[in-house]
């Protein structure tokens, strides 16, 4: 495999500042949360200061087919590395490239037939659905009071064969058997190991969990750890029994990605104060090597204006159109040109247009290259949700001190895409607020200018 596939941190010269290792369900994401507050003050903590140096892990007990569905109905961020099936699987960034070293290893002693057939033979295991049986990993149901008989009896059947498994019970009903040499903490060890071959451990690595099968991200040595507040009874058991005089792992205040922003802080990983903690739009201020920073504030910003969570002020509109160059233009797909100064106007027109309604507003994959002393070449994802419908587009951004600024966005063609390409001219110091609308699409982003 390539070195960059199996590393998963292309964007990356150096050692990661921060890899944050954390499970999906009722950790980093709420599912009695309909707002999605906490995992959304996440987004934009990571987006603005993190993405640029520092590795996102998701390690998910979910098959590739239940995480992508996550995916579909939560605002989450793209990993750039993506553990699932109880640490049986391992994928590198957004397409999701298999680690075939990771496959192999997992083939030591380990035959999926004999298990199956094995399993049969326990009237109280119910299969789970035919997603989740994957190639290292047989799920099944189970009742609580039957679990550990269950384990006990069925551990001594597969040694009999000559099996070397584990068992996993998690979640007061979820009984998987895995590879032995598999397991959310085995993954982490195989990354850390790799990333140590190549010299580039992270500085600090950050396991989050809340069920049985979290356990062993907690046993991982030099890790910090945090159990979120809404932790189950197996995970707080097993911390007891092990890791209770264990200073690096802690049991948060808040909950889910809360808890998770919490333990930041806590550790002094980096800073945990979130743009979405921000009350006062007047106080989000300018970071100028930040380019990352400034895009979360726009879009931060212009969730609010449409919410009507700002006041309905002049004020910002003038100021963003003093921003443009009198002269800047954007040019629609169809070839057709507007004044940049036009597409600022129109933002007064909707203020308030999504207040009260289920709107939110996400930057994802914020990454932005420094091509000389004073230019920055900058991609990134910009979602909009508005109760079930999404929206997408993919924008490169050069920002510059010169005087050409380009800035280009596009997704894919399908109803919810955006292709536009922007040219403009800039004159004094600031950041630039660019506005740009579609009749199905609502897009901002921010271009430094010199």
């Amino acid at each position: 495999m390539a070195e960059r596939q199996v590393v998963g941190m292309d964007h990356l010269s150096a050692s990661a500042r921060l890899m944050i290792v954390s499970d999906l369900d009722h950790t980093m994401v709420d599912h009695h949360d309909p707002e999605n507050i906490s995992l959304l003050r996440f987004n934009a903590l990571w987006e603005s200061k993190y993405r640029h140096d520092s590795l996102l892990v998701f390690s998910t007990g979910r098959s590739p087919t239940l995480y992508k569905q996550l995916t579909k109905e939560k605002p989450l961020l793209t990993p750039d590395i993506t553990i699932m099936s109880v640490g049986t699987e391992i994928t590198y960034g957004k397409q999701m490239v298999p680690d075939e070293g990771w496959v192999e290893y997992l083939n030591h002693k380990w035959h999926r037939s004999v298990v199956v057939e094995e399993t049969s033979k326990f009237t109280e295991l119910t299969p789970q659905s035919e997603t989740e049986q994957r190639p290292h990993k047989v799920s099944f149901y189970i009742k609580k009071d039957k679990a550990q008989e269950v384990m006990k009896a069925l551990g001594e059947r597969l040694e009999k064969r000559g099996l070397d498994v584990k068992i996993i019970y998690s979640g007061g009903v979820d009984l998987d058997i895995l590879a032995q040499g598999a397991g959310k903490g085995q993954a982490l060890a195989y990354l850390l190991k790799k990333f140590k071959h190549e010299d580039r451990v992270p500085v600090n690595t950050l396991v989050c969990g809340d069920s049985g099968n979290d356990a062993e991200l907690f046993s991982i040595p030099d890790v910090y750890g945090v159990m979120v507040s809404n932790a189950q009874e197996e995970l707080l058991q097993w911390h007891a029994e092990h890791a209770k005089d264990n200073p690096k792992v802690i049991h948060a205040h808040e909950r889910c990605a809360a808890g998770i922003i919490e333990a930041i802080g806590h550790f002094k990983l980096g800073t945990n104060k979130s743009p979405r903690d921000v009350a006062d739009i007047g106080d989000l201020k300018l970071e100028n090597d930040s380019p990352g920073h400034e895009i979360v504030n726009f879009y931060l910003f212009y969730e609010r204006w449409r919410r009507a969570e700002v006041d309905n002020s002049a004020a910002y509109i003038d100021n963003l159109k003093a921003a443009f160059h009198p002269s800047g233009v954007l040019i629609q797909p169809s070839g057709a040109e507007i004044s940049l100064h036009s597409c600022v106007e129109s933002l007064g027109k909707y203020y308030g247009d999504k207040q009260g309604k289920p709107y939110r507003v996400w930057a994802d994959r914020v990454l932005a290259t420094k091509i000389s002393n004073d230019s920055w070449l900058v991609r990134f994802h910009k979602w909009e949700i508005s109760g079930e419908e999404r929206q997408c587009a993919v924008t490169t951004a050069l920002l510059t001190s010169k005087v050409q600024i380009r800035l280009e966005s596009k997704a894919p063609s399908h109803a919810t895409s955006l292709q536009s390409y922007i040219s403009f001219s800039v004159e004094s110091s600031g950041w630039f607020m660019l506005c740009s609308r579609t009749p199905d699409f609502h897009g901002s982003t921010f271009i430094k200018r010199g």
